[in-house]
């Protein structure tokens, strides 16, 4: 029989596996060698008397009762972590750690959510992950994720597996390199139709920011634009724009931060006007950590709403 720790650590070989779809990558994602995830998972499958894990010439997927192990394995690790932070943790001082994720352009709002969290608590350690719309979606699912940013318009109202906070209203932006050295950061509205025409750095088509955008095109009357440059990485969006010969659509959460580039233009987009709602997301089962409680009462905190109102939704010069 497993002791509990070793089966706990098996416990989290199997989400690392599920994660990465590859006992390679799972294992060194655990810092431990193959054959240790391997042979880890065979002692769980004997623990509980069933095939968990598809085995082949590579890794074929979890059985049907290796995804109720899962499922299982899921709600342990985040009770053991929901119960350490409460040992560890006074009615004052929280302590623990709260992984976070954020669609891409979002992740500078996240960022500064996560920053002023931290300076408030510092005992808690969040980790901020970059990740799709669908993978942020799974992870909260799976409780891998305490809480999420991003399309809060995604969600379907029927699925009550999710509980959005609506936090800002996102408007969209064409970013150019200034065509004048006195050219104001913030520069005049441009139509989506006049910004299909130039040379563009979008995200890639499984990005839900690019659906976004293709239908806003779409409604302009260019639904055959072809992009220049293509990317996951919304750096590459900024760089691109910096150092080619294209420009790029961004959300204001994002086009504020390029502001410190003193060589770059944003130009408000309208005809249509493009509003997207962004919001934090937490899965519904599971207790929340102390880290998590903490987190969402500083949604309500005036230096967190100042900030969202500077640094997302419309911005000014």
């Amino acid at each position: 029989m497993l002791a509990g720790m070793n089966l706990l650590a098996s416990m989290r070989y199997l989400l690392a596996l599920d994660e990465h779809r590859h006992f390679g990558r799972a294992a060194q994602a655990c810092h431990i060698t193959q054959p240790a995830l391997s042979n880890a998972l065979r002692n769980l499958e004997q623990e509980f008397g069933v095939v968990i894990v598809r085995r082949g010439r590579s890794y074929g997927g979890l059985t049907h009762e290796g995804e109720k192990v899962l499922a299982t394995a899921q709600r342990m690790l985040h009770e053991h972590e929901v119960l350490q932070q409460e040992l560890h943790s006074s009615a004052e001082v929280v302590r623990g750690s709260l992984r976070m994720g954020a669609v891409p352009t979002a992740t500078p709002v996240l960022a500064r959510f996560a920053a002023l969290l931290q300076r408030s608590q510092p005992g808690i350690v969040p980790t901020v992950l970059s990740m799709s719309s669908q993978e942020l979606e799974r992870g909260l699912d799976s409780l891998s994720l305490d809480i999420g940013l991003g399309y809060i318009d995604r969600a379907d109202p029927r699925d009550a597996r999710l509980q959005a906070s609506p936090q800002y209203t996102e408007h969209y932006y064409l970013v150019r390199r200034k065509q004048a050295a006195d050219a104001p950061p913030i520069g005049e509205p441009m139509s989506w139709k006049q910004a299909s025409l130039l040379p563009l750095c979008l995200l890639t088509p499984d990005m839900h920011n690019r659906f976004v955008v293709d239908q806003a095109f779409a409604a302009a009357g260019a639904d055959n634009l072809r992009p220049a440059i293509e990317t996951n990485s919304v750096l590459t969006l900024v760089h691109s724009v910096l150092a080619g010969d294209v420009c790029s659509i961004m959300p204001g959460a994002m086009a504020a931060t390029v502001r410190v580039h003193a060589d770059l233009q944003a130009l408000p987009l309208q005809e249509p006007e493009v509003l997207t709602g962004i919001g934090f997301m937490t899965p519904m089962g599971g207790r929340p950590s102390r880290a998590l409680q903490a987190a969402l009462a500083l949604l309500d905190n005036p230096d967190w709403r100042a900030q969202l109102a500077e640094h997302s939704g419309v911005l000014h010069s």
